[in-house]
């Protein structure tokens, strides 16, 4: 890492250290068998899309330099288990892990390799002839560096040329390969190519205030989403941080410049480069302009880091190793298919852990993910949603578009901060796609990630799939948001705008939730559950947006093309086009707390030891903890993470009861095993659980017949106590 602007380098010195902070390690060594390099096994999932045969133009240079690559680490299924629990825990007002956040050290102790295994890793990296340059402090990543030759020996893989979009890449042409001994450890690799994800942020021409356009103002922004009340009440980001990551240098004089012209108080970011070379100006400056700006607008005394190099996504794993910021905004995206590697979602759960919010655009071009916006008038590539917005810990902004109708909603001069809007804006969801190319907000549903139990409420499809977008910000051309770019004042459209816009508002939040008691220090973490469960105990925080679409036109013949077009309509509640909808900062900000009253929840089995010819009932009791009123809903079942049914909840003898009855030889076998009730939650109540073991034994005298467990598993919810699904 590499640093200016007054940051202090002792901070970047820890990541160089292996093992600092907490020096006892919990995780135990998972390497067992000696480092053979002539047993190997490949990894899959990394060869990209444009990679192909057609496109490939042969080897590249031997001595080609590849700076920074990273080998990312994999968690055992039992620290997996341990950490969705916990995760669910941190974001669970009934568990006592409610926002316990973890510091890197922490989570390396408990979720990354032990240091005996992040030794034999390095060994093995430098006994390639690789340069190892750095070590997460989470110990689930090592960064090195070697040329081409180097790489393509160690991973078996060849590294070529290919000629595709009209730009020269280099990528591996097969999966990469490791010591088998390791292979249980490796997630994988980032850095195999220079293929990056892409910047959704676009200009538009500088026609201030014509006919019925106007370009927002960082005043006209604070009017229309009901940020006055807060900036009013001296709740203005001061002590939080913002993280925002980047692919390009930004010249401090254009922050100051947009600063000035608004009126916005002298405010430097902290400029971090992580990693190898500095990438210097590239197109991605406009980008990083657009987030320092606006993120720094909307919170006009927080600080902004800006974490930035040659990629944007190795930026996200330093901005959450470094854990400088509890709040990450990015405004790249890429296909959800093309990377699909599972250690992605480890790194942003890593992020949750730490209490960072990760804020991500949702995509410009509609329903059609994988089409690049403003190319072509058609989509080709079929529905699709973005990565990284469609993880699950990871909030997704889409985008909208004020539709003032024949409403007064613009003043006809600007005021001394160059502001005009007078009030809230009706908006519909933004959708400007046309014969120029696609321009539309991004959602759908995802191919590779289930539905978490958090997305719920009235419009979420039954899809069993992670929907996107959460929420929605103004996003169109038609009212394009106002950056200093290289000394000019130009304007700019997409969600590229929107995820840094609520970055400021959500640190604004934290400002609030410190300032009023109700959190010690910053971070949020997933703030996903919270959102959904506000949407329905507070709806006031969001306007609902129920007009337009992201539809859009498809070329005939191309998947999921079968009338022309395919995308979603608006609708109230959530829908896939803008989620939740966008949002009343006030409202959000001083209701948030709303739905979180914590329950008790005690679970009951008639039987401490069962034979597999059995039946065990389980009832379960759920009590308001400390507040006034009967939580309501269902109960849900499971055993050692399996789940076995739901029942509703009815009041019996002055309590809310549910119970389920199943014959134990569900359980698939002997031994002992964890019986989980877990209460979800609703509108006033947050969810809850608790857990009880049982053991089960073959009937003496009797021969038992053991079908197959159920194969439906459940995430890992905690129950009031912190205990996780086993």
């Amino acid at each position: 890492m590499q640093l200016s602007n007054c940051y202090n380098p002792v901070s970047i010195l820890i990541l160089s250290l292996a093992f600092a902070g907490p020096s006892a390690a919990a995780a135990p060594d998972r390497i067992t068998r000696p480092v053979n390099l002539n047993q190997t096994r490949a990894l899959s999932g990394h060869l990209r899309s444009l990679a192909q045969p057609q496109f490939d133009r042969g080897p590249v240079d031997p001595a080609l330099h590849m700076d920074y690559m990273l080998l990312v680490v994999q968690p055992s299924a039992a620290q997996q288990a341990e950490l969705d629990g916990l995760l669910a825990g941190q974001q669970n007002p009934s568990s006592s892990l409610y926002h316990q956040w973890l510091t890197p050290e922490e989570f390396g102790n408990r979720f990354g390799l032990s240091p005996a295994d992040h030794s034999k890793v390095v060994a093995w990296l430098t006994s390639q002839g690789l340069a190892v340059k750095e070590s997460g402090r989470g110990r689930n990543w090592i960064a090195f560096s070697g040329d081409a030759g180097q790489v393509s020996r160690a991973l078996q893989t060849p590294i070529d040329r290919f000629q595709a979009g009209g730009q020269t890449h280099y990528a591996n042409t097969v999966d990469p390969s490791v010591p088998e001994a390791l292979a249980d450890v490796i997630g994988g690799f980032i850095g195999l190519d220079d293929f990056h994800l892409q910047s959704f942020v676009r200009r538009v021409s500088p026609d201030y205030n014509s006919g019925s356009s106007h370009y927002l103002a960082p005043a006209d922004f604070a009017t229309i989403y009901d940020i006055g009340p807060l900036y009013q009440a001296g709740i203005d980001g001061t002590g939080q941080n913002i993280a925002v990551v980047g692919e390009s240098d930004v010249p401090i004089s254009d922050i100051r410049s947009f600063r000035t012209r608004f009126g916005l108080p002298a405010n430097d970011p902290k400029m971090v480069l992580y990693g190898g070379a500095d990438p210097g100006y590239t197109s991605s400056q406009i980008e990083g302009d657009l987030d320092l700006e606006w993120a720094g607008a909307v919170a006009p005394k927080a600080t902004i880091y800006y974490i930035y190099g040659a990629d944007a996504l190795t930026a996200i794993v330093a901005a959450v190793s470094l854990n400088v910021a509890p709040l990450i905004t990015v405004s790249y995206g890429g296909c959800e298919i093309g990377w699909r590697l599972g250690y992605w979602r480890t790194i942003a759960q890593q992020a949750n852990a730490q209490g960072i919010t990760i804020l991500n655009s949702s995509g410009d071009s509609g329903a059609a993910g994988c089409d690049p916006q403003g190319d072509m008038p058609f989509a080709a590539a079929g529905r699709m949603v973005d990565f990284p917005a469609v993880l699950p810990e990871v909030t997704a902004v889409g985008g909208t578009q004020f539709v003032e109708g024949t409403g007064t909603y613009w003043a006809s001069t600007n005021s001394s901060s160059l502001g005009s809007a007078l009030s809230y804006i009706p908006e519909a969801a933004w959708n400007e796609s046309g014969s120029a190319g696609l321009g539309s907000s991004g959602g759908g549903a995802s191919l590779l990630y289930a539905k978490p139990v958090w997305q719920t409420g009235p419009g979420v499809p039954n899809d069993n799939a992670r929907d996107v977008p959460d929420i929605a910000l103004s996003a169109a051309g038609h009212d394009a948001y106002s950056v200093t770019y290289s000394g000019s004042n130009i304007l700019v459209y997409g969600t590229s705008a929107s995820s840094p816009s609520m970055a400021g508002i959500l640190a604004l939040l934290s400002h609030y939730q410190v300032s009023k008691g109700f959190q010690k220090q910053p971070g949020l973490g997933n703030i996903n559950p919270q959102l959904y469960r506000l949407a329905q105990s507070a709806p006031s925080a969001f306007h609902d947006i129920t007009a337009g679409s992201n539809v859009v036109n498809c070329a005939q013949g191309s998947p999921d093309c079968l009338t022309g077009s395919f995308g979603y309509q608006a609708g109230p509640g959530y829908d896939l086009a803008a989620g939740l909808g966008s949002v009343d900062a006030n409202n959000l900000v001083t209701l948030w707390n709303t739905g979180t009253d914590a329950v008790t929840v005690s679970l009951y089995v008639n039987t401490a030891k069962a034979t597999l010819n059995d039946t065990v009932g389980m009832t379960a009791t759920v009590a308001a903890a400390t507040a006034t009123g009967t939580p309501t809903g269902t109960v849900d079942f499971g055993v050692n993470g399996v789940k076995l049914g739901s029942s509703p909840l009815r009041p019996i003898g002055g309590q809310q009861e549910a119970d389920l009855f199943f014959p134990a030889y569900l359980m698939g076998s002997t031994g002992t095993f964890t019986l989980v009730a877990q209460y979800p939650g609703d509108t006033a109540f947050s969810g809850g659980g608790a857990t009880k073991s049982i053991q089960v034994t073959v009937p003496s005298g009797a021969a038992a017949i053991v079908p197959s467990a159920p194969d439906t598993v459940w995430p890992s919810p905690p129950d009031a106590q912190g205990l996780s699904w086993q």
